[in-house]
Parts: structure tokens; sequence; C-alpha cells
């Protein structure tokens, strides 16, 4: 046998087969280090003997004692059993069956001790097991019973047993694993150290030794997160500049409010305000602006855009869709166009210059804005990925906007704000807690939309089952009847009996549906697969009320705003986690006109699912998407969850003690760093 090293292969240290061998490689499980890292998902507490006759018939029991009359049988069905008589150590007796096992005839033998878990029955008076777990007492520890027994994620020929037992023959390796947190943060936090974590996970002594060691093994993975998002934040702030400080012009901010119709709520004004602070510094901005569903982040970006326009510095903000960028560019030209006007006879200020770029954007009109870009003309320019082709430059970029910023990769953001080092701002409308905000954002500083600005009322919200499909379809005519207009939105384009989703309503089914159902109405048909220009010509078209209903995939989730429609029914509603629901139901409401939700579901048992009846009680994003964490779990909502991870550490993942804490050690680690060097 080879000298045991971390980076030994298993090939070369484990007695197996060449089949298991191949299945570990399928797992990406290839030296001792990867198999030792390789950790239960949970623990299974049989530490406690019981006897035959002490637990209640067709529970789960570990029993200890004696096999006797061990013999093979083979049936008339050519089936080998495996029979003994079991005698615990109160003298009761029990007829143990094993069924297709002959090799248990070469590991145990009349007289063993042994170790049984399984469920007991009765039949005739007499008790049974049917293929208990079984260990032989006495010629080693106990593996798989008398123990808080390892539970591991299983794979093919990879079965949590099989891995007991390699563990076993590797224990001594977990001697040879590197700390992978500094020694004053293991301190400091009253934490296991990295070895004592593996052993105890692998070989426990008790559930608080899991406990602590499940608690290390969430704050490293926690602390390494809030290290990297704290060291992207100081490279970040490295790229120091005179040219991009910006002097908060708190005039103009307030002329900007005057010239509105309403009143800004609280939290825009404080948002606008820490976005003006971060932006007077000669280091680089990164903050995330964070609102619900219709809170006015675009107003609060364009606040801070004037302000930067204003010392003649350029701006760009990118959007995930075609249609979302034209609208910013009509809302926000509109709206800056109007400031202009109210502020020219106290400031003389020339009107900003402002570009639509975007794929469909005409080749001659795309080189022209790529040349006011490049030679300072332009100040202000909405578009989509195509801002962050390599012909697009700028002149003076000193903001970088970036809204649903989660739509886009990593290396897309950054392509845009690398275009200058700017002050970097990122929008979302998906309600993140502000635990997971660390987590997810760590690298940015936090600003937060409470409010809803104007009069807008609550959106009321009914989960509807088929049975009542029709009276809220009634209701629907009679509010096209009163002008309004209606979202209704299917989880697929078209409907794939393949996949046996008959039932699952697809848009053109349902257009056609709809059209039989309301024949005086005028329907229109959006989703993923029709081309930008057609895309944006229907939703034009809907916004101008040449059209009743628009029946969508989720193509409409962000940002498409057409305050006369009252009413979005989701068709489905089962099918998508609470969060997006709450961006779909956004979609209406934004007028003061009362707007309602239908959340049909497919069958009338999901209509009473409390996961959708949360919809009708809570208007608030955030509440929601806590709610949608609990239920659905971190791994799902975060993609955190990965091969050999324990599902209960993934909970404590994002657990508000954990990131808390985390980023409290990692703040302080890097000081200490800073300082060392």
């Amino acid at each position: 046998m080879p000298k045991l090293a971390l980076s030994t292969p298993l090939s070369e240290i484990l007695r197996t087969t060449k089949d298991h061998l191949d299945a570990l490689r399928e797992m990406g499980i290839t030296t001792v280090e990867h198999l030792l890292l390789y950790l239960p998902r949970a623990h299974e507490d049989l530490t406690t003997m019981q006897t035959l006759t002490s637990t209640p018939l067709d529970t789960k029991v570990t029993v200890r004692g004696t096999v006797s009359q061990l013999k093979l049988v083979r049936t008339w069905h050519r089936k080998v059993l495996v029979q003994a008589l079991f005698t615990d150590h109160e003298g009761a007796i029990a007829h143990i069956t094993w069924f297709n096992q002959p090799h248990i005839m070469r590991m145990i033998k009349d007289g063993d001790e042994v170790v049984l878990t399984g469920k007991i029955t009765e039949s005739g008076y007499k008790l049974q097991m049917s293929s208990p777990q079984f260990e032989v007492a006495g010629r080693r520890p106990l593996v798989h019973s008398g123990r808080l027994v390892p539970i591991y994620p299983s794979h093919s020929l990879i079965s949590t047993k099989w891995l007991r037992e390699k563990m076993v023959a590797l224990r001594d390796a977990i001697e040879l694993l590197p700390e992978t947190l500094p020694e004053e943060v293991i301190k400091e936090e009253n934490l296991l150290d990295r070895r004592s974590t593996i052993r105890a996970l692998h070989f426990p002594e008790d559930p608080a030794e899991v406990e602590r060691a499940l608690d290390r093994l969430a704050f490293e993975e926690m602390f390494h997160v809030q290290r990297d998002a704290l060291e992207r934040k100081r490279e970040m702030k490295k790229h120091k500049s005179d040219r991009i400080k910006i002097p908060m012009d708190v005039e103009l901010i307030r002329k900007f409010f005057q010239s509105l119709k309403f009143t800004p709520t609280g939290s825009q004004k404080i948002a606008i305000y820490e976005i003006l602070k971060d932006m007077e510094l000669s280091e680089p901005m990164s903050r995330l602006l964070e609102g619900d569903v219709g809170s006015g982040k675009t107003l609060v970006a364009t606040a801070v855009m004037a302000n930067v326009l204003r010392h003649g510095g350029q701006c760009a903000l990118m959007v995930p869709t075609e249609v979302l960028a034209r609208q910013h560019s009509e809302s926000i030209g509109r709206t800056l166009i109007n400031f202009h006007t109210f502020i020219q006879h106290t400031k003389k200020t020339r009107l900003p210059s402002i570009a639509l770029l975007t794929g469909s954007t005409p080749l001659l009109e795309s080189q022209s804005i790529k040349r006011g870009l490049a030679s300072g003309t332009v100040d202000l320019v909405i578009g989509t990925h195509a801002l962050i082709e390599e012909t697009v430059q700028f002149k003076d970029l000193k903001l970088v906007i970036v809204d649903e910023q989660h739509r886009f990769g990593v290396a897309q953001r950054q392509r845009l704000a690398e275009k200058g080092s700017p002050h970097f701002l990122a929008m979302t409308a998906t309600p993140i807690p502000r635990t997971l905000a660390l987590t997810a954002y760590g690298h940015h500083d936090l600003s937060v939309l409470l409010e809803k600005p104007g009069n807008r009322k609550t959106i009321a919200t009914k989960v509807v089952s088929p049975r009542d499909r029709f009276t809220v379809e009634r209701f629907i005519d009679h509010q096209i009847g009163e002008g309004r207009q209606i979202f209704v939105i299917c989880p697929l384009i078209t409907t794939s009996v393949a996949e046996g989703m008959e039932e699952v309503r697809s848009v053109e089914r349902e257009r056609e549906r709809l059209s039989n159902e309301f024949p005086r109405r005028r329907i229109a048909m959006l989703h993923g697969k029709l081309v930008p220009a057609e895309k944006e010509q229907i939703m034009r078209s809907f916004k101008d009320r040449r059209f009743d209903i628009l029946v969508s995939t989720s193509v409409i989730e962000v940002g498409i705003d057409v305050p006369n429609a009252t009413i979005i029914c989701i068709e489905g509603s089962e099918r998508f986690g609470l969060s997006q629901l709450h961006q779909f139901r956004g979609r209406v409401g934004r007028s003061d006109m009362q707007s309602h939700c239908f959340l049909f579901t497919s069958t009338p048992e999901q209509a009473s699912s409390p996961r959708l009846k949360a919809m009708e009680k809570h208007d608030s994003g955030f509440l929601l998407a806590e709610i949608d964490l609990k239920l659905r779990g971190p791994g799902e909502l975060f993609g955190l969850r990965q091969s050999g991870i324990p599902e209960s550490k993934l909970g404590m993942l994002l657990n508000p003690e954990i990131v808390v804490r985390a980023r409290r050690a990692a703040e302080k680690f890097l000081k200490r760093e800073i300082v060392r060097s």
C-alpha cells in the first residue's frame, strides 16, 4: 500500500471494484482528499440499543444480541434466503430473513454477537425482521449502528453504507488536511479547527459536536464569500481619480423634485442622498439600489443622472430588453426635458442629448451614436448589451447604471464598468432580504426603497380554483367593458404533450381559448421567440390600447409599464416561485385605479396551497422573498446546492447570524492584513 497522502489516487488505496471507482470519478471524487471532503447530508442517532419487546411494532429499532440456526434456503421460485434466529439480551427471539444476500453466510456465524437495525413485525405470535442492516459486534468499532450514523448523498453504485466503510479506511488521513481559516478567526469565533470538523462529521461523538462542525462549515463558507466581496470592493476603490468626483448640487435636486407632479417618498430621497454622497469621492461608487416593484427606482436613477449631466459627465443605463430600453428612453427623457424646461429660466443649461442604442438600432444611426459618445456630444445613452461592444467608447463616462443587474453576467457588467472606471449603480426589483444581499452583492453598498410613491392602491390578489374560473372571467369581461386592459401569463409558449404537460396552459392555446371566450375583445400574443421588432410593436400597440388582452410568457416580468392594465391573470401559478409571482403582479397597479391579480391553479387542491395563499395576505416583496426562501431553500434560490454539502449546512449558509458574524470577522481580518502589509 502506498504512503497515504491527500493526493493519493483512490484506485491505489481502496479495495473496491473498477465500477465503483468509475462511479466515484463521475462524482468528481478521485483522490483521498476528495473522498474525505464528501460530507454527510445528515446523521441518524442509533446510539440507543433497544430490545425486541421495548418498542412498538413497525418502528425502526437498533437491537443487539446473538444469532443462531443460520441457514441458506432456496425457494422453488429460485430465490435465495438467509434465515436465522436472533436472541436479544432479555431472551426475546425474532426470526430474521435476508432476501437474495447469500454472502451473509460468509460474514456471520452461529453464536456471533450482532447489531441489527430494521423494523420488527409480528406474524402468528412470532417476531420477525426482514432484511435488517447488520453489523458483527466486537470485531471492530461499530460503523453502521451503535453511534451517530452519517448518511451520505448516494449516487448509482455508491451507497451510504459503502461510503461509511471507506471513510473508516481513510480515517487517519484526516490529520493531513490543511487549515483553511486564519488562526485568529478560529480563536475569536470559538470554532472547531478543520480536522476536528471533518472528523466530527464522519465520526461524531454526540449531536453537539455535529452542530459545532456544521457551524464551522457554514461560517467558513460565508467568511470566504464575505472576504472575497470585501476584497473586490477594496480593489474597486483603488482606482481613485479626481475626474469622477461629482459635487452634490443640493439646489439642483430640490428643483428636480419641484419639477415633478408628485412628491418623492422618504426612501427615494434617502437613496438619492446616499448615492450622491458616494459620488463626491474620488473612489468609484459601487452601490446596489434595491426596491420592490413600483417603488420608484427609475426616478432615483434619473435624479442622480441629472446631477451628473449638470456637471458635464456622461451616463450609461443598461437594461435587459429592448422593450424596457425604449420605455426608459421615453420616460427618463421626458422627465429630464420637463426638468430642463422648469429650470432653464434660472440656469443656462443646454438640453441633454439622449440616445437609445440596442441590437436593432440601424447601422448608420448606431455609428452616429457611437461617434457622439466618443466626442462627448451624447450625454446619456440607454441600451441593452449593445452598450458593452468594444466599438462603444466614451469621452467622459462618470456613471454606469445596470437595471435588473442579476440578468447580466458578471463579465458583461464588468465590461461596461471598465469603460473609464466610472461610478457604478446596480438596480434590482427582485426583493432580497438584507442578509442575502450581503451574501450575493457583498461588494456593493446597499440602498433600499421601502415605500411606493403616489396614491397607488394595494393590488387585490386572489387564488382561483378551476371551478371558479367562469365567475372571474365574467368580472374580467366587465372590466374590459369599463375600458381596462388585461395581462394573461402562461408558463409555456406551446403545449408540450411529449413532456406530459398537456394540462399546462400555453400562450398559443390560451389565446385561442380566450378568442372563443371573449369574441368581442381584441387579443394579442407575446413570447420570447418573437423577434425584438415584433415584441416592440405588440407592446406599443397594447400600451396604445389597440388590444384588450395580452397573453404572454414571463417575457413581461420586468419593467413594462402600462398604467391602464388593471388585471393580471397568472395561469398555472403553482409553477412559479413567490418572488416571480410578485414580479408579475407588479405589472398592474401602476395608476390610482384599483387593480387585481388572479392566480389560477391547475387543480382545485392547489388553490389551497399555503404558498399561494401567502400572495393573498402579503404585498411586500421582501416578506414574500423570506417565505420563498424558507419553502424552497437557499440552494434552490441562489444556486448554492452542490454535491457533498450537507442540507443542514445549506440552511445555515444564509442564516442572518452567520452572515453578520462572517461579515464582521472578514472586515476585522482584512483590516489586520492591511496593517501587517
